[in-house]
């Protein structure tokens, strides 16, 4: 069979892949897990911290524990793991996911329970990698970023609904019953996987060097550092983005909740529009929301002090900051075509890094030039990862023209 006639087999109405199949929502289901994961605890804080007799500030480790284990986690389990058929290795992420959150509900003392944390962290990443390159292999080639955006997707809902929900279960229930209910979502996601994701041939799997040189090549360093700068950007003003609605906006602190449902709202409609339009262009697309979100990072540093104009200025960023994310993922994914798994992986890595980073950037503009300046900072750092995408693009024309120029010189020596 040709090429051509491959192609049209995938986007045929009998084949799934011509559309988003059933199989794309059992990784999602995986990923809204894992959002709930990661983010739960931070509403848990005061009755984690009083049920194992520790303070606020550790409690809070619990959730820079869970970070780090995500951005260390990826490329060492990768490593390890390479060579395992994909729907096998997803199968055994969910079933660390699964363990770690199921020893999270018994853990008897804090330090059981940071370990329990960091060794779920350890599928953070690479689940959510491997999930992407499985969710590209579900869809007809051009449907590609719009199937990442749907696994995604799992991360942003977990957000407006799974978090709210959980830590309101959490709070009545006791706080491991939280984590209780996230394990059973983790089993739902494993019964789906074990069902529905069908066993796709890979072929030989990449060496771990042909991995490693994909992933310190120029160009892919490049934009994880680029997608490092969105999640800055966004990490350095969601952090504070309470206190900047109370103290500046002038919310009650009570309603501050609803518009981070309407901020959650923003950022999965950015992520399915922002797969949309980068499987039509991919980076003009990037460029623009690029563009796009350093200017409203900067507006908002001026609509921070009317209530209504804030609000929809915070909804609009939220469309903005997660349009970026499906995008990035394919532009990593084809650049490392031969061998994709680490780069892929690797890129959540990057991502935890710029969040952590973005949070200790926007305290430092706290302490040195006042609260309502932290958009501000945010804004530079988006259009940092603007400048990186400009530079990836003159990178490619740069590489496109030597190469016509070397067949240019082939063909006239021949």
């Amino acid at each position: 069979m040709s090429k051509t006639e491959s192609k049209k087999a995938q986007a045929s109405p009998s084949n799934p892949r011509g559309a988003f199949p059933l199989s794309l929502l059992c990784l999602t289901v995986g990923a809204f897990a894992i959002g709930m994961t990661e983010f739960i605890i931070m509403g848990l804080l005061p009755n984690v911290a009083t049920d194992l007799n520790v303070s606020i500030p550790q409690a809070g480790q619990l959730i820079t524990g869970y970070a780090l284990g995500v951005a260390v986690g990826a490329p060492i389990l990768t490593v390890f793991t390479h060579k395992i058929p994909q729907k096998r290795l997803l199968v055994l992420l969910m079933c660390i996911f699964i363990l770690g959150n199921a020893l999270s509900v018994i853990a008897p003392t804090y330090g059981l329970l940071i370990s329990a944390r960091i060794l779920t962290a350890f599928a953070h990443g690479t689940f959510l990698g491997v999930g992407s390159i499985m969710a590209t292999k579900l869809v007809a080639p051009e449907r590609r970023a719009g199937a990442v955006s749907v696994v995604l997707a799992g991360l942003t809902i977990a957000n407006i609904i799974g978090v709210p929900f959980g830590t309101f279960i959490g709070q009545q229930l006791g706080w491991r019953s939280s984590f209780g209910a996230i394990t059973i979502l983790g089993i739902i996601s494993l019964i789906g996987i074990i069902r529905f994701i069908p066993v796709i041939p890979q072929g030989a799997p990449a060496n771990l060097m042909q991995q490693f040189r994909n992933l310190i090549r120029p160009q892919v360093l490049l934009v994880l550092l680029v997608g490092a700068l969105g999640c800055g950007s966004l990490f350095a003003v969601f952090t504070y983005i309470t206190p900047m609605l109370v103290d500046i906006s002038g919310f009650a602190e009570q309603n501050v909740t609803w518009i981070l449902v309407l901020f959650g709202v923003g950022v999965t409609l950015g992520n399915m529009v922002g797969g949309r339009l980068a499987d039509w262009k991919l980076m003009p697309s990037l460029i623009v929301n690029f563009g796009i979100l350093a200017v409203l990072l900067a507006v908002l540093t001026f609509t921070l002090e009317n209530a209504y104009l804030a609000v929809f200025t915070i909804f609009c960023w939220g469309v903005a900051a997660f349009g970026i994310m499906p995008g990035l993922q394919i532009r990593i994914m084809n650049l490392t075509r031969e061998a994709p798994l680490l780069a892929t992986t690797s890129s959540h890595s990057a991502f935890n890094l710029g969040n952590a980073w973005g949070a200790y950037l926007g305290g430092f503009a706290i302490t040195h030039t006042g609260l309502g300046s932290v958009p501000l900072y945010a804004a530079v750092i988006a259009a940092c990862g603007l400048l990186g995408l400009l530079i990836s693009v003159g990178m490619d024309r740069k590489k496109r023209l030597i190469d016509k120029s070397e067949m240019v010189e082939v063909a006239s020596a021949n």
